[in-house]
């Protein structure tokens, strides 16, 4: 069953214009035409509103997220830092950092604690990433 849906696959891709279809894309999105539009709003309490817009106004979602994902993509947002700065300041790698955010894994023990405290209290990742590697280790 695989194989026929691959042969399908690779039977319409054969007939698109891969060029033309990106070219036409662009061109959509200059004249302000677009097919859906996805609005993500960070809040201070550390949940996410996620927005889904089709073209002339309807809503098809609107939704509040929260959980520890949302919180450390609240977090992040409001601190300014980027993915790199923000892991650094975490004292994690940007990779484990990714992964969060991404839903891949979730933090556990002190980093969850880290990051609770980074999304009640947004000045603590700046805090903290003023901080030397070297004091951080003391």
């Amino acid at each position: 069953m695989s194989k026929m849906r691959d042969k399908a696959l690779l039977a319409r891709d054969a007939k698109r214009d891969i060029g033309a279809e990106l070219l036409q894309s662009v061109q959509d999105l200059k004249a302000g035409r677009w097919g859906r539009k996805t609005t993500i709003e960070t809040r201070p309490d550390g949940s996410v509103r996620r927005r889904i817009e089709l073209p002339g106004g309807k809503v098809q979602l609107d939704e509040v997220l929260t959980g520890a994902r949302w919180a450390l993509l609240s977090a992040r947002s409001h601190s300014g830092l980027s993915q790199a700065d923000f892991a650094a300041a975490l004292g994690v790698s940007k990779r484990t950092l990714e992964n969060w955010e991404q839903g891949r894994a979730e933090p556990t023990g002190p980093a969850k604690v880290l990051l609770n405290l980074v999304a009640k209290y947004p000045d603590t990742v700046k805090r903290l990433a003023k901080i030397q590697p070297e004091e951080q280790a003391a």
